[in-house]
């Protein structure tokens, strides 16, 4: 007899109020079957780390794992790594630290944010605020990136996907993207506000406010004309249904006997 149960995995943060965020999203999921939920973090959260989110649904004789990788691209060597170590895929891409977890039960692995349509919604909501005139705009989305080929390839896919979804959203004028690793975010700032004449909103895509978006990306527009708030996708009612919707396709696939990978 199957018994699953839903570990929800994303980075962690030495940040009390990251932690609380993701928590906060995690308590107000509404699923159809009372499943064992568990929040882990990869770092940084001692007693919440990825082994004692195993340990606590196995205790409770949980046999199918469905894991949720709480990240905001594919392009995460995070992402990779973890999937490796948890079981669910017999190699990482990329050589790594991280050992394999001790895992009993069988482990069904979901993807990323990407370029969810939910996702979308929540980077306007988080900076409609900062709009004056949306025909003369453009919404820069800045994310982390990644200096690994693949992994990058995998980020930009999904970035630019994003922002196009963005765009149809709010109706803005143009909508485009940059990343920390390789960096772009500068060059693609300057070039939209003193090439194109368009006001630039930069949207950072972060799940949680941090070092990168109070420091590192405003320290790579200093001396450009932007506008910015630093909010980041959490808080958001919507990412509690982008939660729900990722558990209930591999609750789907957990029922039919098919693991994901």
């Amino acid at each position: 007899m199957k018994k699953p149960g839903v570990l929800i995995i994303s980075h962690g943060s030495q940040e009390q109020t990251w932690v609380e965020s993701v928590d906060d999203a995690v308590s107000r999921l509404t699923l159809p079957d009372p499943l064992p939920v568990e929040a882990s973090f990869l770092e940084l959260v001692e007693g919440r780390l990825i082994q004692d989110g195993i340990d606590r649904l196995e205790a409770q004789g949980v046999t199918d794992i469905l894991v949720v990788p709480l990240f905001v691209s594919s392009g995460s060597t995070h992402v990779d790594e973890i999937e490796y170590a948890i079981g669910a895929k017999q190699a990482p891409e990329r050589e790594t630290d991280l050992e394999p977890f001790r895992v009993n039960a069988k482990v069904h692995f979901g993807y990323p944010v990407d370029n969810d349509p939910d996702i979308a919604v929540m980077v306007w909501d988080k900076v409609k605020s900062l709009s004056q005139d949306p025909e003369q705009e453009t919404i820069l989305l800045v994310g982390h990136g990644s200096i690994h080929d693949g992994f990058r390839q995998r980020w930009e896919t999904g970035i630019s996907s994003l922002a196009q979804r963005v765009q149809e959203v709010s109706g803005v004028a143009h909508t485009d993207y940059a990343l920390l690793n390789p960096e772009s975010v500068y060059d693609k700032a300057k070039y939209w506000s003193q090439e194109q004449g368009s006001r630039v909103i930069v949207a950072p895509l972060f799940l949680s406010a941090g070092y990168f978006t109070m420091n590192v990306i405003p320290g790579r527009l200093k001396e450009l004309d932007y506008a910015y708030s630093g909010e980041t996708l959490l808080p958001h009612p919507l990412l509690g249904h982008w939660l729900e919707r990722q558990i209930q396709l591999l609750l789907a696939k957990c029922n039919e006997g098919k693991a994901s990978s």
